[in-house]
């Protein structure tokens, strides 16, 4: 909602509207109003007739009471009004002098950025110790990434946000927009293969980088949005990394390759200098070798190199250095090629040719050789052997001496026309021009003409096609139709929209501006460099020289801050002035110039009229009250308190008393107060008067063991013997005693242990599971049981009693004698006559139903035919299983009594 004063005289729409950007304000209550009560601001439809109707008709009571309600609504309303003027005064002095807190977050911000670059850094910093001068340049670029407006894309003249898609050039490492460098190679391999290429579009053209010219394959043609290492497509927006990083290591190899990778973070621009470290010797190999950092492995140790230098005479004198050795620079006499002439030389060039012919006479013996110094032989005579006439038809085999004749045939060698033959008979010598007379066409193609076949024919008609900047007309004569470039100059302005185009002239979008512009601070210390261009869009950099403003307080000097446009930010030094009540110096920050608002309000005509911005004046305001502390004690002196020197006086620290009472155990509880002293040698300790009379119960320690209290009040000397009863549980915990304190607290162990027993017997059970026979006592039960236990051989028909712990401890078996085996061998004899009789009568019942199957499958039969018959015959145990299984059952029956008579 709006504030009390920005709602005041608005119509009755206005003042029910309830939107507002800021936050919601508390609500005020409103009074009900009479006709006297002045309108802020109206809600709805109640109005001023209305208001002194209802006062008419008011008895004298409703009159008293509407005007305290009155006076209750203009304090209200001075207080509304109080606390929107404060808020608005705060929001004009946030806006008009903002400029130390966009400092303050500019440092925020750069803090931030820093944690990025040093959290990129950790792993080569890692490996250099800390030694950061060889990565100065990697840090430029990755400020220009964090700098907003600082990376711009020459191609479209724009800063490159953190959102948007971007390509790096792998050879100037410069960014441009993924679509900018998509439409520029798509621009400049159309532009190429329209002038070179016959068949558009047939050939595989490069495109150029926009900036360094590097050149890069049609299929290089970017089509994916990578980050910097090219790990990651399309990484995504992290504040807590660099714009277009992925975060994950670089992983690229270093340039000069050395076999390592890079170790920073994903990151723009070149990797810096190898930072491992490797054992590595001079260039000589002499020295011994030494740890060095990789990117600076290659050392010189200054000795002499000693190598021998290619003229094999001198060894090299140079210090230790890398490659090969520089040629031997000593002066030395050498022979040239054919040995005739000796001169001083250098000895990086042995080898040289004196300026006179051979001379020497030729293997023929007729000719000398007439080439210039040479070594070796000088070879065959040229005359010798088979020559050919001059038109090479025929050939003769004649002494050097003689020369070849012509053969008298026609030459018919190709003329330089290349289109026919010289008609000369042969002759020694070029052939001469050919003057056939041919009908020639024009370069261009529209005119034909009766001429000599050496002459080139051109009409005077002048080519109408454009050039390939598709601006200018070719006027070329008699053009082929390949008409040459454009050769005037584009000038047409550049997206910078200050310079022209100094190009030849070309055809689609211009290359971008090539000069750069300052854009400086406040006061001109600080510049950086822009594209053409941008400088109306770039921020000015942050400048770190102070602000040279004079100071506008009573201050001699300003607080140090850097160089702003604008005003300078209020003074926060403090005052300084001497407060004229306590003499102390004021600490509060310099109010000289403050921001007030006007409070000269005049009144609206009516709701038509809208009210005016509020009215702020720089004043000084007094200095504040003192607030310096002054050590002060409290009234019962327990501590000493700094307080205001304003609010300096005697005070209560809210503590108890703490003085000793006059029974010498107790403490005053009442709360900090006054003590008066009636003598000096009086102990501060002491109780006064004014404390609190003992009203506590005995508080002297019990004897150990005893809890019950006192039943004296709070007494000197020794307490009463306890004689109250207590209630013990007994060592087997069923049964509760009850025993005088005083004998059970100064009992002994032996008699503590009697005097808790209920002498019975102890129910707890022993380990084998029998009763305990002890008295109740406390512990653990003994483990040796005398109690007789019964003993079994594995048939359960041999028994022996043997006491519980000789059971347990010596593990005493009993075994079965020669009538438990018998007995186990008759009973296993009977469940194997049992087993084979069930098998026999198993496949008895299968052959029967085999037999049954089988005829219900032959069908029916003739009547005049019988049925066959088959007959079964009885198997050994179904012949005499009655006289086998009566006999073996008595038997069982028989060894089944006499066990249960042995066992009862």
């Amino acid at each position: 909602m709006e504030p009390a004063w920005r709602q005041a005289g608005k119509g009755r729409g206005r003042g029910r509207a309830g939107g507002g950007s800021g936050p919601p304000q508390p609500a005020v209550p409103r009074p009900a109003r009479d006709s006297r009560t002045p309108a802020v601001g109206r809600e709805g439809g109640s109005g001023r007739g209305r208001g002194a109707a209802y006062a008419a008709v008011t008895t004298s009571g409703a009159v008293q009471e509407s005007h305290l309600n009155e006076k209750q609504s203009s304090q209200n309303k001075f207080e509304e009004i109080r606390k929107a003027n404060q808020a608005a005064a705060q929001k004009f002095t946030d806006v008009q002098y903002s400029s130390s807190s966009e400092e303050d977050e500019e440092e925020e911000i750069h803090g931030k950025h820093g944690k990025i670059l040093t959290s990129t850094f950790t792993t080569y910093t890692d490996q250099t110790g800390g030694d950061v001068t060889e990565l100065e340049r990697t840090r430029q670029y990755l400020s220009d990434a964090f700098q907003s407006g600082a990376i711009t894309c020459l191609i479209c003249i724009a800063s490159v946000k953190r959102n948007q898609p971007v390509w790096s050039c792998s050879g100037c490492y410069c960014i441009f927009h993924m679509p900018c460098i998509q439409k520029w190679a798509k621009d400049s391999i159309f532009l190429v293969s329209s002038v070179t290429d016959e068949d558009f579009g047939k050939k595989d053209h490069p495109w150029p980088c926009p900036k360094c010219r590097y050149e890069y394959k049609q299929s290089q043609t970017p089509n994916r949005y990578n980050c910097y290492c090219g790990k990651v497509e399309d990484p995504p927006l992290d504040p807590w990394l660099l714009p277009h990083s992925c975060g994950q290591v670089c992983d690229r190899d270093f340039k000069p390759s050395c076999g390592h990778r890079c170790l920073l973070l994903c990151h723009p621009g070149p990797c810096p200098p190898c930072p491992k470290m490797v054992t590595v010797t001079c260039f000589c190999k002499k020295a011994k070798a030494v740890p060095r950092r990789c990117s600076a492995k290659a050392w010189s140790c200054q000795q002499s190199c000693g190598r021998v230098l290619p003229c094999g005479q001198h060894a090299c004198a140079s210090p230790c250095h890398a490659g090969d050795c520089q040629p031997c620079p000593r002066v030395s006499k050498q022979r040239c090629l054919c040995g005739k002439n000796i001169a001083e030389r250098l000895c990086a060039s042995p080898v040289w040719q004196c300026e006179k012919v051979c001379g020497r006479t030729l293997p023929c013996g007729n000719h000398t050789c007439e080439m210039v110094c040479h070594p070796g032989l000088c070879g065959e005579c040229p005359r010798a052997g088979n020559r050919a006439c001059p038109c090479g038809k025929s050939k003769y085999s004649l002494p050097c001496t003689e020369d070849v004749p012509t053969c008298g045939d026609t030459c018919e060698k190709v003329m330089e026309c290349g289109l026919h033959k010289c008609s000369m008979r042969c002759h020694r010598g070029p052939c001469e021009t050919c003057r056939q007379e041919v009908e020639k066409q024009c370069r261009c193609g529209k005119y034909s003409k009766l001429m000599p076949c050496h002459k080139e024919y051109l009409c005077e008609s002048k080519c109408p096609k454009t050039r390939n900047c598709q601006r200018h007309q070719c006027k070329r004569k008699c053009c082929s139709g390949n008409c040459p470039p454009c050769d005037q100059s584009c000038g047409r302005t550049m997206g910078c929209r200050n310079h022209k185009c100094p190009s030849v002239c070309h055809r689609g979008s211009c290359y971008p501006c090539p000069e750069t512009v300052d854009v400086k601070c406040n006061c001109s210390t600080t510049c950086i460099k822009v594209p053409c261009g941008r400088e109306r869009t770039t921020k000015p950099p942050k400048c770190k020289e102070l602000c040279r403003n004079p100071p506008t307080c009573h201050h001699s000097s300003r607080e140090r801050h850097r160089c702003h446009f604008g005003a300078c930010p209020p003074c926060r030094q403090p005052c300084q002035r001497v407060l004229k009540k306590c003499g102390h110096v004021c600490p509060a920050p310099c109010h000289d110039e403050v921001m007030v608002k006007q409070t000269d309000k005049h009144q609206l005509a009516g709701p038509w009229e809208q009210p005016s911005e509020p009215a702020f004046v720089q004043t000084a305001l007094p200095c504040p009250r003192c607030k310096v502390p002054i050590p002060r004690a409290c009234l019962g002196e327990h501590e000493v308190t700094p307080l205001p020197c304003h609010a300096v006086g005697p005070f209560s620290c809210k503590r108890p008393c703490g003085r000793l009472l006059s029974c010498g155990n107790h403490t005053c509880m009442r709360e900090c107060h006054v003590v008066s002293q009636l003598s000096d040698t009086q102990d501060k300790h002491k109780a006064g008067k004014e404390c609190q009379q003992c009203e506590e119960g005995c508080s002297e320690p019990r004897p150990p063991g005893c809890s019950h209290p006192c039943v004296l009040p709070c007494h000197t000397g020794a307490c009463p013997p306890c004689t109250q009863m207590i209630r013990v549980k007994c060592h087997c915990k069923i049964m509760s005693l009850f025993i005088e304190c005083l004998k059970i607290t100064t009992a002994d162990k032996n008699t503590k242990t009697i005097l808790s027993s209920c002498k019975n017997q102890c129910p707890k059970q022993l380990p084998c599971g029998h009763r305990c026979k002890e008295t109740c006592h406390p512990g653990d039960c003994e483990e040796s049981c005398n109690q007789k236990v019964k003993l079994k051989c594995p048939c359960k028909r041999i028994k022996k009693e043997v006491p519980c712990f000789k059971a347990r401890e010596t593990q005493i078996s009993v075994e079965c004698d020669e009538a438990c085996k018998d007995v186990k061998k008759r009973a296993a004899e009977l469940k194997e006559a049992e087993e084979r009789a069930a098998s026999e009568e198993e496949k008895r019942k299968q052959q029967a139903e085999l037999e049954a199957f089988e005829k219900r499958l032959k069908g029916r039969r003739k009547k005049n035919k019988k049925k066959d018959e088959v007959e079964i015959e009885e198997t050994i145990w179904q012949k005499y299983k009655k006289y086998i299984m009566v006999p073996v059952c008595g038997i069982v029956l028989a060894v089944a009594t006499f066990y249960l008579i042995q066992a009862g």
